[in-house]
């Protein structure tokens, strides 16, 4: 069976992190979201799966490959041009990269599922084709109910009693809103959907193809189903889905490594003396990270691999990637660290390196000016340094 994956955009939500990693590799602790979504279209036999890709692709094609190694069948649809000897990207839509497939070589020759290639799901497909396939439909948006206050970051989907869509509406307004139903970027289609996709164009989904459908009268559904979801449209949303996986909140997902005190997970060869630190879980710690005595560490947290914690530092309720170094006296709450970049929960970024705050955030490749060690810890202390 045949399904593709939407990964070709921007990520522009996301940033700094889409800077250098594109959205579907965005690790959940250290596992890309991209993969989750593998092997959840493995489980239910969808083994040939097309992934259209535009910026930083190669870094997507270089993990995933041609997907021997997760037992599925990839191949990518590139979506952009050298210009000068590089890459640039120039995305089709999410609508437009289908076609772009199609007519490259029909591909879609049966029923197939499209999904957005930076979720987290537990969607039951088996049982979602099935109903699809029972109501005769062209199309089929999966849907779930959220709290009127976030319907406008997403698309909302208003249906009658027999799931036929009646509107759909692209990021609403919270008062023009007519349904809390929203479009969770899982879709389920027939070949003919393309005849409705124009070629050679930028085509978006949601706000061009769907209303399309709608307009036409197709056989256009939508259907309710209780899964788990968890998106990582924006930079909150993986700061709330890391915390959700530490808190056990989201199921799907296991806490990798070893549970070496309760709550307590680390990878291989983490230097710490338990004795004198204070952590607190649900923390996870990378490999070849090292926790100096007198730090303190409050989950839930995540410290990647190959991290330099220095003593007197804190980290509380925040997420630490790789190679990141915290100097003394440095306190994080709630916030995200992210190679020159500390973004706190609402997506405000702090470059460390424009600040020369870099003595407080830096690589931990990195060496260090021994000169102003002393002056800068005094300075990290007098403030009580929280970024």
């Amino acid at each position: 069976m045949k399904a593709m994956i939407l990964a070709a955009g921007k990520g522009t939500r996301v940033r700094p992190i889409t800077h250098t990693i594109p959205k579907p590799l965005i690790p959940i602790l250290q596992k890309p979201v991209m993969e989750f979504l593998l092997e959840l279209l493995r489980q239910h036999g969808f083994d040939q799966i097309m992934v259209n890709v535009s910026h930083l692709a190669e870094e997507i094609e270089s993990y995933f490959r041609d997907g021997q190694r997760f037992g599925v069948q990839i191949a990518y649809s590139f979506e952009g041009r050298i210009v000068d000897g590089d890459l640039v990207g120039e995305a089709l839509g999410s609508a437009g990269g289908i076609r772009r497939i199609q007519d490259f070589n029909p591909f879609f020759d049966d029923t197939f599922v499209v999904l957005c290639g930076d979720a987290l799901i537990d969607l039951d497909l088996t049982a979602a084709v099935k109903w699809h396939k029972e109501k005769g439909a062209i199309a089929t948006i999966i849907t779930k109910s959220v709290p009127r206050e976030v319907v406008s970051s997403y698309g909302v989907v208003v249906s009658d009693e027999e799931g036929r869509i009646q509107t759909f509406q692209e990021k609403p307004s919270i008062e023009e809103a007519l349904s809390t139903d929203i479009n969770t970027g899982i879709y389920i289609f027939e070949p003919e959907i393309i005849d409705y996709i124009p070629p050679n164009q930028k085509y978006d989904i949601g706000g061009e193809l769907f209303p399309t459908l709608v307009a036409k009268g197709a056989p256009f559904y939508a259907v309710n189903m209780d899964f788990e979801w968890v998106d990582i449209g924006k930079v909150p949303d993986y700061w709330h889905a890391i915390r959700g996986v530490l808190s056990r909140e989201i199921q799907n997902v296991q806490i990798p490594g070893v549970e070496v005190k309760p709550g307590i997970y680390t990878g291989l060869n983490v230097a710490v003396n338990w004795d004198k630190v204070n952590i607190q879980g649900p923390v996870y710690i990378g490999g070849m990270t090292h926790i100096e005595d007198g730090a303190t560490i409050i989950g839930p947290s995540m410290i990647g691999p190959n991290c330099w914690i220095c003593s007197g530092a804190t980290v509380d309720n925040s997420v630490i990637f790789e190679y990141s170094r915290l100097g003394p006296g440095v306190r994080l709450v709630d916030k995200l660290v992210f190679g020159r970049y500390c973004v706190d929960k609402t997506g405000a970024a702090i470059d460390v390196q424009a600040a020369a705050l870099d003595w407080l955030i830096t690589d931990a490749r990195q060496t260090l000016p021994q000169e102003n060690h002393n002056r800068q810890q005094a300075i990290a202390e007098l403030l009580n340094q929280e970024i």
